[in-house]
Parts: C-alpha cells; structure tokens; sequence
C-alpha cells in the first residue's frame, strides 16, 4: 500500500473532494485546502511531501503557490492541474520547479500514476540508516528486536542523531507497515494546535472550525504515531496524551462521543525526561508509560567510520536535488569533516553537504567549500591545504564562525542571531547563510523564542 502525505489545493469544494477520495482510497495520506493561503497555513502545521494544486485558485495563483512553498521547503513535489493551459503558465512554472504540469480533465488513472512516479522520486532522496559501526549495529539489533511488537518505544538521543528516522524503521519492519506512518513535532506547536492535530475537533469546536478534522490518534489506527519531543509538551497534554496511552480511547475537540484506536506510539525527546520528572515538569506515569523499551541514538562523534559514508550519501543527495554534478569529496576535505566534532550530530553533516555542493564549482567537494566551523576546528589542514581558510563569498562574508566546542543547543541561538542581523532580519536568506530550510529555521526562531526587534 502506498505510504506518502498530500495536500489537495483546489477553490472548488466538489473537484478537491474528488482528488482527495481517489488518494484516499490508493492508500495515501491525504488532505485538502480551499485557497492557497489555506494550504500554507496547514503546510506549516503538517508535513507533506506532496501538494496538488489548481493553477487559477481564487486569491494567490496556483503559481504563486508553488513559489512560496518551494522557498519554505525545497524538497516538496508540486503539480499543477490546470483547465486553461497555456504556454506562458506552463513555462513559469517549469521554471519555478514544478513537477508536473497537467491539463484537466485529469482521469483517475492519470492522477495515480503521476503521484506514484513523485513519490518514486521521493524514495530516491530519502535517507534511511546508514552506517556499518558498532554503534550503529547495536542500535539497528534493538530496532529490529522492537519492531514486531506493540510495545510503546522511546528514542533518545542529542538534537540531529535521527531519531525520526529510527521511529521510521521501526514501524517500515513492523506489522503495521502497510499503513502510513504518521508524524507530529510536539514541540513546534502551541498546545491548541497540538491538541486538535492529535485528536481533532468537531465542526463548530472553536471559532475556525468549519468542519470536522480526524486527529492523528484516528488517523493512525491500526498504524504508528512518532510523538517527536514529546519532553516539551505541557503537563495537561500529558494526561491526556496518557488517557489514550491506558484507555485506548480519546475524544475529538469539542466531542462527547469516546472513539477507540488501536495506535502504536513511538516518542521520542532530547530531554533528560529521568530529571524532567524530578523537577515536577514531566509526569511520572506517563514517563513509565512511554519508556517501556528505550532506544539510543548514538552521536555522530561515536560512530566511526559512518561519517564517510553518511557524507558521500549527502553529497549525493544534494547533488540530486540541486541537479548539480558533484559525485567525490577531496581527502582534504574529507579529512577536514573527520577531524570536527559535530555537536549538532546527523542533521549539521547534512546540511554541510548541501552547502558544500551547493556552493562548490567543481565535481568534487573541496576543503574551502566546507562551512566556516569546519574549516576552524582544522586549522592545520586549512594551512597546509590551501595556505589559508578559503574567503568566502560576499553574501557569506559576514557570518563567521561562532560554535565553539560543545552543546550544538547551547550556541545554536546565538548564530541564529547574528545571521539574522547580517541579513537584516530576511529569514530566508538568514536560512541560507545558516545552511537550513527557510521552515527548519521558522522552527527555530519558534523554539528559542525570537523575535524581530
């Protein structure tokens, strides 16, 4: 059965329904949206690899749509269904990066087919867990011993180790594989919206509830739910996240009818939930709860050998998605990447590599294309290599280094600030001189609660 998220985008009630019911029933995870606005609104709220649009939606253009979704998350398929083709539309949006272009009527069989070939993409950029070192065995013994059974699981590890990524494996050689696995960041939430997003409403709950939403409780029946950070949620989100846990059942926002769900939770948090509960902020049943079987991320510095790997395998990835050729990485540069630290573990290689090849001129990734922090955590290979660190452009000039060694959390804040004064408080090209997604660091700014001044 087909495992992917979309979000339908059409201004005609009738024809999305359509869309959707068909999706639907091939076994994908799939939502609609009335207006382009609407879709961003739930595209920052939800993770979709997939939107399906209108081109002439009322308010923003399907066009329009596609160019703010491509600067939130690049890596998000977009096609556009349109009933006035023309040139000029399709050329734009060629140009802008769409995936598919298609002229209505667009019959069922069509419609599957085009989606399955996006998603065949997808499972190309996708990663899954890569590496042959001791820490990386042992922990792939456990996901495989925990995943044939119902048990709750709890993943920990620093920020960047993937602990998404092992909730994934998890439930990919588990009995319940044929459904989709389902996501949420609790910490990216306000607890209203994290409430409704886990248990739905009913029509009429609160003011914006127009009609009635499924949670993700209910939508994950017979499935898996990853509760990512589960350490950041309120007390009260507890309780009620541990009434489902005992009870097996929950009520929708503003319902008054129990419903039953057969859910398996897997959660997972950087925190030390051990001293959470000590401090009276993490509740004691539920830590018993959730931590029947514990599994541990290791960190990048404690896996050998899997960061030349991981960083080829990123490197390809990026290569892939910016559609540049860069298919090595230089021994200097690669002696650069060993000899760094990775406080910011998996996630901080990953973005590196993007840099790297997005900002390389060559086929092969070179010492000078690595992040400044890199490069000054290996000031003798820098000197020997090249003479001097590398100068960076002038767009990146004014960023320089400021992590130095230890907690990737601890100093994460303070160059997220001062990218953003650098760049004048433009988030988005904040994001690039950070290496992050424009989404990635909306979360951020969320998470450590900045602000424009």
């Amino acid at each position: 059965m087909p495992d992917g998220t979309i979000l339908v985008v059409d201004d005609e009630e009738r024809q999305r329904e359509i869309y959707g019911d068909i999706l639907q029933d091939e076994g994908y995870e799939a939502e609609t949206a009335p207006s382009g606005e609407a879709a961003l609104r739930l595209l920052a709220q939800n993770r979709f690899e997939l939107v399906i649009t209108d081109l002439n939606l009322t308010g923003m253009t399907g066009i329009q749509l596609l160019s703010e979704i491509l600067n939130v998350e690049p890596t998000v398929a977009v096609i556009i269904i349109t009933g006035y083709p023309s040139i000029r539309s399709a050329i734009e949006a060629t140009k802008k990066g769409v995936y598919q272009y298609l002229e209505k009527p667009v019959d069922r069989d069509r419609l599957l087919e085009v989606v399955g070939e996006v998603f065949e993409r997808l499972a190309t950029l996708k990663r899954t867990i890569i590496g042959d070192s001791p820490a990386t065995k042992a922990m792939m013994r456990m996901i495989l011993k925990v995943a044939p059974t119902a048990h709750t699981a709890l993943i920990l590890g620093e920020s960047g180790t993937g602990k998404e990524l092992v909730a994934r494996e998890i439930h990919n050689h588990s009995p319940r594989r044929d459904r989709p696995f389902l996501a949420v960041n609790c910490a990216a939430l306000t607890e209203t919206l994290l409430e409704s997003e886990l248990f739905g409403h009913e029509k009429g709950a609160f003011t914006d509830a127009h009609q009635q939403k499924k949670g993700l409780f209910e939508r994950a029946h017979h499935s898996t739910l990853f509760l990512d950070e589960i350490g950041d949620t309120s007390l009260a989100m507890q309780a009620k996240i541990l009434r489902v846990l005992q009870e097996r059942e929950f009520f929708r926002v503003g319902g008054t009818e129990p419903i039953r769900t057969d859910v398996r939770i897997i959660a997972a948090t950087n925190r030390n939930l051990e001293q959470r509960v000590k401090e009276g902020r993490f509740r004691e049943d539920l830590y018993y709860r959730v931590n029947v079987i514990p599994i541990v991320c290791p960190p990048l510095r404690d896996r050998g050998d899997d960061l030349e790997v991981l960083a080829q395998h990123f490197m390809r990835k990026a290569a892939l998605v910016s559609g540049r050729k860069v298919d090595e990485i230089s021994a200097e540069a690669m002696e650069a990447l060993r000899a760094y630290s990775w406080p910011g573990n998996v996630r901080q290689l990953e973005w590196a590599m993007e840099r790297a090849v997005v900002l390389g001129e060559l086929a092969r990734v070179e010492l000078p294309d690595l992040p400044p922090e890199v490069l000054q955590r290996a000031p003798a290979l820098v000197t020997t290599s090249v003479g001097a660190p590398s100068p960076a452009s002038p767009s990146d000039a004014s960023l320089q280094p400021i992590i130095p060694e230890g907690s990737w959390g601890e100093h994460e804040k303070a160059k997220i600030l001062e990218a953003l004064g650098r760049a004048n408080w433009n988030i988005t090209r904040a994001a690039q001189l950070l290496g992050m997604t424009f989404r990635t660091l909306q979360y951020r700014l969320e998470k450590f609660g900045i602000k424009r001044p």
